[in-house]
């Protein structure tokens, strides 16, 4: 299980908000990048760029896997997995009942 994260939704989306408005007021993104990351007490400059990617798949500004996708993918990989262990369950006892059916009964 993933851990929670040491930073609010809420900060996230107000850095990201924040890049977008000072982006213009610095020569390069990495710039405004850093003076945000500074002035929020954000960990890493690249911490804030992954929010920033992020956000932009999720607007469909740039192409990958947005985070509804993720979350669905997940939901669905933690579900296949149930049904292979029920399936596996449900082999064993059917050899099981099946091993018992062919052995020979002796009634008393």
């Amino acid at each position: 299980m993933a851990r929670p994260s040491r930073y609010p939704l809420e900060l996230r989306r107000r850095a990201v908000r924040m890049v977008a408005e000072v982006r213009d007021d610095y020569p390069n993104e990495t710039a405004a990048l850093q003076a945000v990351t500074e002035k929020l007490s954000i960990g890493s400059r690249e911490t804030l760029r992954n929010w920033l990617k992020q956000h932009e798949i999720d607007a469909g500004t740039r192409p990958g896997t947005t985070s509804e996708e993720s979350a669905q993918l997940k939901a669905l990989k933690k579900e296949n997995a149930e049904l292979k262990r029920a399936n596996d369950i449900l082999k064993a006892a059917a050899s099981f009942f099946a091993a018992e059916l062919d052995r020979p009964h002796t009634r008393s």
